[in-house]
């Protein structure tokens, strides 16, 4: 059984603008554990007890459909985000097959699922602060410069050597702890992130714009 492929914006919109449980996959060609992901849907709506409940799936190329992915702030693929009615209810970001069969079963039959992102403590808010300042020009980012992880972090990776600037990298997916707390330290979502000299300046498309203003250079070098 194949999954639905949302190929526009409104086919996405008509497709989670319904009562039953609609799980999106939001993927790109290039990662092969989304393939992964899109097996493990295809078997989890198989499950009778997933099928009485009408729940659907389908699969949504993050990079294709931009606008979509920025809505829902997917920062890397794969990511899976569970639907009701239109809104948003759970989501699973990474190929964590084990926590996207048990949140599409326990949402399928109507259970809650909590995600909720605890405030960052006062010893987490100290080590954000250092890693920060690490570097004059600090990225966070889904793996490093010689190997980005995400697409998203590959352009920023792309643009940055295009400066020349030095810089460093932090790879948030060795740290959950930085992943989840810096979110809530910035109050800012996704993935990457730009600091110059400790002060977020935002991620991929805010350095698109600046690049695009050719104002990037001087953010670069206050």
């Amino acid at each position: 059984m194949s999954l639905l492929n949302l190929e526009t914006i409104a086919n996405f919109e008509n497709f989670v603008r319904t009562p039953v449980l609609t799980v999106v996959h939001f993927a790109a060609d290039w990662a092969e554990q989304c393939k992964q992901v899109t097996e493990v849907l295809k078997e989890l709506i198989k499950l009778p007890e997933v099928q009485a409940s009408g729940t659907k799936a389908a699969v949504c190329d993050a990079e294709k459909l931009s606008e979509i992915s920025l809505q829902y702030k997917i920062d890397s693929v794969p990511t899976v985000i569970l639907f009701r009615n239109g809104i948003q209810v759970d989501r699973v970001d990474g190929a964590d097959a084990a926590q996207i069969s048990s949140k599409v079963k326990s949402h399928s039959s109507n259970k809650a699922a909590s995600g909720d992102i605890a405030p960052a403590p006062q010893k987490l808010e100290d080590r954000l602060k250092a890693l920060i300042n690490r570097h004059n020009v600090m990225i966070f980012m889904k793996g490093n410069r010689e190997q980005p992880r995400c697409g998203f972090s590959k352009t920023l990776i792309q643009i940055m050597n295009g400066t020349g600037v030095e810089y460093d990298t932090f790879d948030i997916l060795g740290d959950e702890e930085v992943r989840q707390g810096l979110k809530v330290y910035s109050d800012w979502p996704t993935y990457p992130q730009l600091y110059v000299k400790g002060e977020l300046i935002g991620g991929l498309d805010i350095i698109k714009e600046l690049l695009a203003n050719g104002e990037l250079d001087a953010t670069l070098k206050p």
